[in-house]
């Protein structure tokens, strides 16, 4: 029996490389958000208001759905709270 091994759940869970590097990007902007919530002690509705987005929505982030958010919706919450966004690209195969 062989045995496959994966970088990330999302590589297991993901139909492509295309798709989990997706999912990975979703998940670290989540991350990001959520720590920058927790570190200045905002409830859930004063993280609402200055995200620009309801309550129910930053309760799913906090609780790490990151299935019910587009990236694109991501870093506009993200860029609502100050942060400037860079994106970095690095070979896959690069170790």
């Amino acid at each position: 029996m062989k045995i496959e091994t994966y970088e990330t759940a999302f590589d297991l869970i993901a139909d492509t490389p295309e798709e989990a590097a997706h999912m990975r990007a979703r998940a670290d902007l989540m991350i990001q958000i959520h720590d920058i919530i927790e570190r200045n002690g905002w409830t859930q509705q004063e993280a609402a208001r200055r995200c620009g987005v309801s309550q129910p929505r930053i309760n799913a982030l906090m609780r790490g759905h990151f299935d019910r958010f587009s990236l694109d919706a991501l870093v506009k919450m993200a860029a609502a709270l100050g942060q400037r966004i860079t994106i970095e690209l690095s070979d896959r195969d690069a170790a």
